[in-house]
């Protein structure tokens, strides 16, 4: 199983991982230099804070092995992929009840802010090509993918 590895001493807080991440699930098609970041459309599956040693966090989806979000999930549109070993998200099946963002212990889940009825989620750029977007983009290295 392949999963995103993080290291949070050479994160420097760019956000590069957050705009591929966006450019990669835009609904428009286009380039990072029309990207509008303040479009909820374009909603990063990735997050960076400031942590309180003046450091930089990223948070990212850990497709756990024993996922809360996926035991919460009433409605059956998550699940985890024993193959691959992704959390997957069916927004079809979703039933708005966001029992997944309230149990995901990392808080990486949330209500999309475009229609407040589905989740934004990583889904680890499956069919866009290797790596995923935020990994390739990292000029740190801060963030990889490995297999565990």
């Amino acid at each position: 199983m392949r999963r995103i590895m993080i290291d949070s001493a050479k994160c420097d807080g760019c956000k590069s991982c957050s705009l591929a991440c966006m450019q990669a699930h835009r609904e428009t098609p286009g380039t990072i230099y029309d990207l509008d970041v303040t479009d909820c459309a374009n909603e990063s599956r990735n997050f960076i804070y400031k942590n309180q040693k003046g450091g930089y966090t990223p948070l990212f989806c850990r497709h756990c092995d024993k996922p809360e979000c996926v035991m919460s999930c009433m409605s059956g549109a998550l699940t985890k992929d024993e193959k691959t070993g992704h959390v997957q998200y069916d927004e079809t099946k979703c039933g708005s009840c966001f029992m997944c963002v309230m149990n995901c212990p990392y808080g990486v889940l949330k209500p999309d802010e475009k229609t407040g009825m589905k989740i934004i989620k990583c889904d680890f750029c499956i069919g866009k090509g290797e790596d995923p977007s935020c990994v390739k983009a990292c000029p740190k290295e801060a963030i990889w993918v490995e297999e565990v």
